[in-house]
């Protein structure tokens, strides 16, 4: 093969590596962009993983970390929540006041056992939350969350939901959002500078 088609083919590779590291980069802007940056006013009432009633006032008892995914997920939700236990232990003291929260987009098959098995297994800083489905779509709806079933090739769905984890400040505003696949010392800049002045 001579040079020219080597280098054509080569020109190829690059720009269809530039078009998806651009699809990705729309990606995570839009996933960002999602949640409602006002203070949260929808009224709902759910159950954390310990049989505890939890309304919308949960998002005013202290700044927070809120983190919408499912039990069922295979990578993303429990990276995220182990990263999450993690910048809480580093932050020791410092971050006692900080509330972490886990909703789940799949009350379905997330009952309050299940979301306490699940965080249990990760850390006791995490409280999960569930309830009916209709109650959990007024906080999703709330904060612009998107969560959406796909079904694959198997009977079994999953789903399609925002990656990046939620800072709420103790007035219940949203004060910034940790993308997915952050670095410890960005993240941990993030809580303390937002949520930890």
């Amino acid at each position: 093969m001579s040079r020219a088609p080597l280098s054509l083919a080569a020109i190829g590779l690059a720009s269809i590596f530039v078009a998806a590291l651009v699809a990705v980069m729309v990606w995570v802007s839009a996933d960002s962009a999602r949640a409602r940056p006002g203070p949260f006013h929808a009224a709902f009432s759910l159950i954390d993983d310990r049989g505890n009633p939890v309304d919308e006032t949960l998002f005013k008892r202290g700044p927070a970390l809120v983190y919408f995914g499912y039990t069922h997920c295979p990578e993303v939700c429990p990276t995220t929540l182990f990263e999450v236990a993690g910048w809480l232990k580093q932050l020791g003291p410092e971050g006692e006041k900080l509330g972490a929260y886990f909703f789940t987009i799949d009350p379905a098959r997330d009952s309050p056992q299940v979301m306490h098995d699940y965080v249990t297994s990760i850390t006791d800083r995490i409280t999960g939350i569930t309830g009916p489905d209709a109650e959990m779509k007024k906080v999703t709806a709330g904060w612009m969350i998107h969560a959406e079933r796909s079904y694959g090739d198997d009977s079994d769905y999953h789903m399609s939901h925002t990656t990046s984890l939620l800072m709420v400040g103790a007035d219940g505003r949203l004060k910034g959002m940790i993308p997915y696949g952050s670095d410890d010392e960005t993240a941990l800049n993030k809580i303390r500078t937002t949520l930890l002045r």
